[in-house]
């Protein structure tokens, strides 16, 4: 287990342990989608970019007809143009953002990643929220980063009055502790997880594995399994009707509500797929250039489509829980 970064412990206690065992319990399918199903589940966002990125958000239509997104009986693909030169002063490049129709508040989502977008100047994310109410409604990223840095970040966006310890059960290690928005230019409060492979070039590698979210009024947590990791929990990799948490083990990220009342702070929120380029992280030029990535970001993805060949989510399915 990684010693947390802020107090160089890993916080754990008996008291601990079994408070987080309790919390845990069995849920039950009511959405499982896979396919076509994704078509059906989820609406196409054709809009501006909230994060400022070089991306042009493209409809359901447009989508299908540029090969953006299509499915099969087994697996979902989104992903982003990547023949196009773009003219400096137009439109960015074609990409896809979908939100699904439900809304959700206790539940557990699995997602079963088989590939997820990389190159300089990505950042895809997979996410919660209610974008008509953010932050005041919550925010969990469940994967998100820029640029091929690995590992994945999890992280908390919420209204102000919500902090996290620095200390806690998981996996991962706390970075930041602030979850409010307004705060550090809506840092957030991130757990970094263990392991290079839950991001990037490097979860591609080992065809990817599954992602695991639990939302509670006690906690929020996030699980990770590469595709070849023994332990990954039967009830997941099955994709059984019901699935019970008490047994899926640590977290790689625990997000608990002793110092953030996540009842208050977290509301009915949509799934959120999307892929941006450039904008205010992955265009940010500090963390660009420690990336090694050539140019700048805005030039890059406007002269280099060919870079952006493996910018592209696979999943085989999302399952919802309650």
């Amino acid at each position: 287990m990684k010693l947390n970064a802020i107090t160089g412990s890993t916080g754990l206690t008996l008291a601990s342990f079994v408070g987080f065992a309790l919390a845990h319990g069995t849920y039950t399918l009511i959405e499982d989608i896979t396919g076509e199903g994704f078509y059906d589940s989820f609406n196409f966002e054709a809009i501006p970019d909230p994060t400022q990125g070089r991306v042009n958000y493209v409809n359901e239509t447009v989508a299908k007809a540029l090969n953006l997104t299509f499915a099969t009986d087994e697996t979902f693909i989104l992903r982003a143009d990547d023949f196009t030169v773009l003219n400096a002063k137009g439109a960015g490049r074609d990409s896809v953002r979908i939100r699904s129709n439900n809304q959700y508040t206790t539940h557990v989502a699995v997602f079963d990643m088989q590939h997820m977008p990389e190159g300089c100047g990505t950042w895809p994310a997979v996410w919660e929220t209610n974008e008509s109410d953010w932050p005041n409604g919550g925010e969990v990223d469940i994967v998100e980063g820029v640029n091929d840095v690995e590992p994945n970040q999890s992280t908390l966006h919420t209204s102000d009055n919500c902090t996290i310890p620095p200390f806690t059960t998981q996996l991962g290690t706390t970075l930041s502790t602030n979850c409010s928005a307004a705060f550090d230019f809506n840092e957030g409060c991130a757990v970094e997880l263990a392991g290079n492979n839950s991001y990037g070039p490097a979860f591609n590698r080992i065809g990817g594995g599954w992602y695991a979210m639990e939302r509670t009024n006690h906690y929020i947590n996030v699980w990770f399994w590469a595709r070849s990791d023994p332990f990954a929990p039967d009830d997941v990799t099955c994709g059984a009707s019901t699935v019970d948490t008490r047994k899926w083990g640590i977290p790689a990220a625990h997000f608990p509500n002793t110092q953030c009342d996540l009842a208050s702070h977290f509301g009915p929120n949509n799934i959120i797929i999307n892929l941006t380029f450039c904008g205010a992280k992955a265009g940010n030029s500090t963390l660009y250039t420690a990336a090694g990535c050539p140019s700048d970001c805005e030039t890059f993805v406007n002269d280099n489509p060919s870079a952006f060949e493996n910018a592209y989510f696979q999943f085989s399915s999302i399952k919802v829980y309650t």
